[in-house]
Protein backbone atom coordinates (compact mmCIF):
# COMPACT_ATOMS: atom_id res chain seq x y z
CA UNK A 1 0.00 0.00 0.00
CA UNK A 2 1.57 3.49 -1.47
CA UNK A 3 1.83 6.34 1.51
CA UNK A 4 -1.13 8.10 -0.02
CA UNK A 5 -2.96 5.26 -0.82
CA UNK A 6 -6.96 6.34 -1.62
CA UNK A 7 -6.05 10.32 -0.58
CA UNK A 8 -7.26 12.97 -2.94
CA UNK A 9 -5.13 16.05 -3.63
CA UNK A 10 -5.13 19.22 -5.29
CA UNK A 11 -1.18 20.29 -6.79
CA UNK A 12 -1.05 23.66 -7.67
CA UNK A 13 1.78 24.72 -9.88
CA UNK A 14 2.82 22.70 -12.22
CA UNK A 15 4.39 24.20 -15.35
CA UNK A 16 7.32 22.25 -16.16
CA UNK A 17 8.22 18.69 -15.51
CA UNK A 18 11.35 20.10 -13.68
CA UNK A 19 9.60 22.04 -11.16
CA UNK A 20 8.65 21.20 -7.35
CA UNK A 21 4.90 19.91 -7.93
CA UNK A 22 5.50 18.20 -11.01
CA UNK A 23 7.80 16.12 -8.40
CA UNK A 24 4.97 16.10 -6.33
CA UNK A 25 2.56 15.29 -8.29
CA UNK A 26 4.32 12.29 -9.64
CA UNK A 27 5.23 10.81 -6.59
CA UNK A 28 2.07 11.31 -4.90
CA UNK A 29 0.18 9.21 -7.75
CA UNK A 30 3.00 6.81 -7.47
CA UNK A 31 1.89 6.42 -3.76
CA UNK A 32 -1.95 6.13 -4.44
CA UNK A 33 -3.21 9.35 -4.76
CA UNK A 34 -5.38 10.64 -7.28
CA UNK A 35 -4.40 14.01 -8.39
CA UNK A 36 -5.94 16.85 -9.65
CA UNK A 37 -4.41 20.08 -10.78
CA UNK A 38 -5.02 23.87 -11.17
CA UNK A 39 -3.11 26.32 -13.96
CA UNK A 40 -5.24 29.45 -15.61
CA UNK A 41 -5.41 31.59 -18.95
CA UNK A 42 -2.47 30.75 -21.14
CA UNK A 43 -0.48 28.34 -19.15
CA UNK A 44 -3.73 26.19 -19.14
CA UNK A 45 -2.10 24.53 -22.53
CA UNK A 46 1.69 24.25 -20.65
CA UNK A 47 0.02 22.44 -17.97
CA UNK A 48 -2.52 20.01 -20.00
CA UNK A 49 0.42 19.23 -21.63
CA UNK A 50 2.81 18.89 -19.38
CA UNK A 51 0.58 16.52 -17.28
CA UNK A 52 0.40 13.71 -19.95
CA UNK A 53 3.95 13.02 -18.51
CA UNK A 54 2.85 12.00 -14.99
CA UNK A 55 2.09 8.40 -14.51
CA UNK A 56 -1.71 9.04 -14.76
CA UNK A 57 -2.96 12.04 -16.63
CA UNK A 58 -4.76 14.15 -14.13
CA UNK A 59 -7.66 16.43 -14.75
CA UNK A 60 -7.01 20.25 -14.96
CA UNK A 61 -9.22 23.07 -13.52
CA UNK A 62 -9.10 27.09 -13.62
CA UNK A 63 -7.47 28.74 -10.74
CA UNK A 64 -5.90 32.15 -10.75
CA UNK A 65 -5.37 32.72 -7.18
CA UNK A 66 -6.01 36.35 -7.18
CA UNK A 67 -9.70 36.33 -9.34
CA UNK A 68 -12.43 36.01 -6.72
CA UNK A 69 -13.97 34.51 -9.38
CA UNK A 70 -12.03 31.29 -9.54
CA UNK A 71 -11.58 31.06 -5.95
CA UNK A 72 -15.04 31.30 -5.00
CA UNK A 73 -16.15 28.60 -7.78
CA UNK A 74 -13.02 26.46 -7.05
CA UNK A 75 -15.14 23.96 -4.55
CA UNK A 76 -17.97 23.31 -6.63
CA UNK A 77 -15.63 22.73 -9.64
CA UNK A 78 -13.25 20.62 -8.01
CA UNK A 79 -16.86 18.58 -7.43
CA UNK A 80 -16.90 17.45 -10.46
CA UNK A 81 -13.44 15.50 -10.71
CA UNK A 82 -13.04 14.16 -6.81
CA UNK A 83 -16.01 14.27 -3.93
CA UNK A 84 -13.29 15.92 -1.15
CA UNK A 85 -9.51 16.44 -0.80
CA UNK A 86 -7.40 15.12 1.71
CA UNK A 87 -4.11 17.41 1.17
CA UNK A 88 -3.59 20.90 -1.27
CA UNK A 89 -0.05 21.76 -2.55
CA UNK A 90 0.35 25.63 -2.56
CA UNK A 91 2.69 26.20 -5.27
CA UNK A 92 2.38 29.64 -6.36
CA UNK A 93 4.59 32.50 -6.72
CA UNK A 94 4.93 35.87 -8.85
CA UNK A 95 6.17 38.83 -8.71
CA UNK A 96 7.33 41.82 -11.25
CA UNK A 97 10.01 42.77 -12.13
CA UNK A 98 10.36 45.80 -10.06
CA UNK A 99 10.06 43.87 -7.24
CA UNK A 100 13.43 42.90 -7.33
CA UNK A 101 15.13 45.71 -6.57
CA UNK A 102 14.37 46.70 -2.93
CA UNK A 103 14.89 50.21 -2.71
CA UNK A 104 12.88 51.50 -6.01
CA UNK A 105 10.43 48.41 -6.09
CA UNK A 106 7.03 50.64 -5.98
CA UNK A 107 3.92 49.60 -3.69
CA UNK A 108 2.40 48.21 -6.81
CA UNK A 109 5.33 45.85 -7.34
CA UNK A 110 5.17 44.97 -3.48
CA UNK A 111 1.86 44.32 -2.91
CA UNK A 112 1.49 42.36 -6.52
CA UNK A 113 4.07 39.95 -5.04
CA UNK A 114 2.31 39.90 -1.81
CA UNK A 115 -1.11 39.17 -2.92
CA UNK A 116 0.48 36.46 -5.23
CA UNK A 117 3.07 34.81 -3.02
CA UNK A 118 1.66 35.22 0.42
CA UNK A 119 -2.14 36.19 0.70
CA UNK A 120 -2.70 33.76 -1.98
CA UNK A 121 -2.05 30.60 0.64
CA UNK A 122 -4.73 31.69 2.77
CA UNK A 123 -6.84 32.20 -0.51
CA UNK A 124 -6.05 28.81 -1.41
CA UNK A 125 -6.96 27.41 2.23
CA UNK A 126 -10.55 29.07 2.29
CA UNK A 127 -11.31 28.23 -1.51
CA UNK A 128 -10.33 24.35 -0.49
CA UNK A 129 -11.84 23.99 2.71
CA UNK A 130 -15.23 22.85 1.75
CA UNK A 131 -13.97 19.72 0.54
CA UNK A 132 -11.01 19.33 3.18
CA UNK A 133 -11.67 16.42 5.20
CA UNK A 134 -10.47 16.22 8.99
CA UNK A 135 -7.03 15.08 8.82
CA UNK A 136 -6.34 17.05 5.84
CA UNK A 137 -2.94 18.53 4.79
CA UNK A 138 -2.18 21.82 3.58
CA UNK A 139 0.96 22.20 2.56
CA UNK A 140 3.01 25.05 0.88
CA UNK A 141 6.44 25.47 -0.38
CA UNK A 142 8.75 28.35 0.79
CA UNK A 143 12.31 30.21 -0.03
CA UNK A 144 13.73 30.68 4.11
CA UNK A 145 12.35 34.13 4.76
CA UNK A 146 14.78 34.51 7.58
CA UNK A 147 17.41 36.14 6.22
CA UNK A 148 17.50 39.65 3.66
CA UNK A 149 19.14 37.15 0.20
CA UNK A 150 20.69 38.25 -2.89
CA UNK A 151 18.54 39.79 -5.54
CA UNK A 152 15.53 38.24 -3.90
CA UNK A 153 13.77 41.87 -2.07
CA UNK A 154 10.33 42.23 -2.31
CA UNK A 155 9.79 38.67 -3.28
CA UNK A 156 11.61 37.82 0.16
CA UNK A 157 9.32 39.73 2.31
CA UNK A 158 6.50 38.34 0.63
CA UNK A 159 7.90 34.99 1.66
CA UNK A 160 8.02 35.96 5.38
CA UNK A 161 4.30 37.20 5.29
CA UNK A 162 4.05 33.51 3.95
CA UNK A 163 5.43 31.78 6.40
CA UNK A 164 3.53 34.03 8.86
CA UNK A 165 0.36 33.25 7.16
CA UNK A 166 1.05 29.76 7.28
CA UNK A 167 1.34 29.84 10.95
CA UNK A 168 -1.77 31.56 11.32
CA UNK A 169 -3.57 29.09 9.20
CA UNK A 170 -2.49 26.77 11.57
CA UNK A 171 -4.12 27.98 14.27
CA UNK A 172 -7.59 28.74 13.13
CA UNK A 173 -7.42 25.19 10.83
CA UNK A 174 -6.49 23.20 13.69
CA UNK A 175 -9.81 23.13 15.05
CA UNK A 176 -11.11 22.16 12.32
CA UNK A 177 -8.26 18.72 12.30
CA UNK A 178 -6.71 20.43 8.78
CA UNK A 179 -2.55 20.80 9.27
CA UNK A 180 -0.44 23.28 7.90
CA UNK A 181 3.28 22.86 6.84
CA UNK A 182 5.91 24.41 4.39
CA UNK A 183 9.08 23.00 2.97
CA UNK A 184 11.56 25.79 2.67
CA UNK A 185 12.88 24.28 -0.04
CA UNK A 186 17.24 25.11 -1.62
CA UNK A 187 17.45 26.56 -4.59
CA UNK A 188 15.77 24.72 -7.71
CA UNK A 189 16.51 25.20 -11.66
CA UNK A 190 12.66 26.11 -11.98
CA UNK A 191 10.45 27.90 -14.51
CA UNK A 192 10.07 30.88 -11.51
CA UNK A 193 13.79 30.98 -10.54
CA UNK A 194 14.54 31.28 -14.21
CA UNK A 195 12.43 34.43 -13.70
CA UNK A 196 14.18 35.80 -10.68
CA UNK A 197 17.43 38.38 -11.47
CA UNK A 198 20.50 37.01 -10.77
CA UNK A 199 19.28 33.56 -9.87
CA UNK A 200 22.38 31.82 -10.38
CA UNK A 201 23.74 33.48 -7.44
CA UNK A 202 22.17 30.82 -5.20
CA UNK A 203 22.70 27.83 -7.88
CA UNK A 204 26.92 28.78 -7.62
CA UNK A 205 26.81 29.19 -4.06
CA UNK A 206 24.48 26.30 -2.63
CA UNK A 207 26.30 23.14 -3.05
CA UNK A 208 29.54 24.62 -1.24
CA UNK A 209 27.66 25.75 1.47
CA UNK A 210 25.25 22.67 2.12
CA UNK A 211 26.50 19.93 4.38
CA UNK A 212 24.85 17.11 2.46
CA UNK A 213 25.75 18.24 -0.57
CA UNK A 214 22.90 20.19 -3.10
CA UNK A 215 22.13 19.72 -6.61
CA UNK A 216 19.40 22.49 -8.15
CA UNK A 217 18.50 20.35 -10.93
CA UNK A 218 16.95 17.65 -8.60
CA UNK A 219 13.33 18.62 -7.20
CA UNK A 220 12.76 15.31 -5.49
CA UNK A 221 14.20 16.10 -2.26
CA UNK A 222 11.38 18.80 -1.51
CA UNK A 223 8.74 16.78 -3.36
CA UNK A 224 9.78 13.83 -1.42
CA UNK A 225 9.23 16.13 2.07
CA UNK A 226 5.97 17.73 0.63
CA UNK A 227 4.26 13.98 -0.27
CA UNK A 228 5.28 13.02 3.73
CA UNK A 229 3.65 16.07 5.06
CA UNK A 230 0.22 15.08 2.95
CA UNK A 231 0.52 11.41 4.62
CA UNK A 232 -0.91 10.36 7.74
CA UNK A 233 2.77 10.21 8.79
CA UNK A 234 2.66 14.04 10.15
CA UNK A 235 -0.46 13.72 12.36
CA UNK A 236 0.33 15.60 15.27
CA UNK A 237 2.64 18.41 13.42
CA UNK A 238 1.11 21.85 12.07
CA UNK A 239 2.45 25.48 11.61
CA UNK A 240 5.95 23.90 10.83
CA UNK A 241 8.66 24.93 8.50
CA UNK A 242 10.74 21.59 7.25
CA UNK A 243 13.98 22.54 5.54
CA UNK A 244 15.03 20.47 2.60
CA UNK A 245 17.86 22.73 1.57
CA UNK A 246 20.90 20.56 2.47
CA UNK A 247 21.49 21.66 5.46
CA UNK A 248 22.16 25.28 4.75
CA UNK A 249 19.66 27.17 7.01
CA UNK A 250 21.56 25.33 9.92
CA UNK A 251 25.09 26.69 8.68
CA UNK A 252 26.98 30.26 9.84
CA UNK A 253 27.03 32.70 6.99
Amino acid sequence: MGLLEGKKLLVTGVLMDSSIAFHVARLAQQEGAEVVLTSFGRTMKITRTISRRLPTTPEVVELDVTSTDDLDSLADRLREHVDGLDGVLHSIGFAPPGAFNFLEGTWEDASTALQASAYSLKALAVAALPLMHEKSSLVGLTFDAQFAWPVYDWMGVAKAAFESTNRYLARDLGPRGVRCNLVAAGPVRTTAAKSIPGFETFENTWGERAPLGWDVRDAEPAARACVALMSDWFPATTGEIVHVDGGVHAMGQ
